[in-house]
């Protein structure tokens, strides 16, 4: 059974920085693509970036391109979010999630089938 288990949220002024890190277990990862999404209150799940075990190719929404940088661990099992210059829309809790295999999306969470319980992220401005 996959397991996923992130830490690393908190409060952080606006321009601040965190990194989010997500613990995943009880699989071979190698063909797995493993993302984070985040939901505000009152609004819809949202992707932020996906990586690619295999080969590390990574993907990004709009909203956070060039401040948020995405990455793994494959000897610890560990996929990192880097969040540099926070704004206060970043807030949420954010969502580390999971998939083997390709899929048609990197961007929508349907296609996720593993979700951890989640980390909040607080901006003040």
């Amino acid at each position: 059974q996959v397991q996923l288990v992130e830490s690393g949220g908190g409060l952080v002024q606006a321009g601040g920085s965190l990194r989010l890190s997500c613990a995943a277990s009880g699989d071979t990862f190698s063909y797995y693509v493993m993302a984070w999404f985040r939901q505000a209150p009152g609004k819809e799940r949202e992707f932020v970036a996906a990586i690619r075990w295999y080969g590390g190719t990574t993907y990004y929404a709009d909203s956070v391109k060039g401040r948020f940088t995405i990455s793994r661990d494959n000897a610890k099992n560990m996929v990192y979010l880097q969040m540099n210059s926070l704004k206060p829309e970043d807030a949420a809790v954010y969502y580390c999630a999971a998939r083997r295999g390709a899929g048609n999306s990197y961007y929508s969470d349907y296609e996720y089938n593993y979700w951890g319980q989640g980390t909040q992220v607080t901006v003040s401005s």
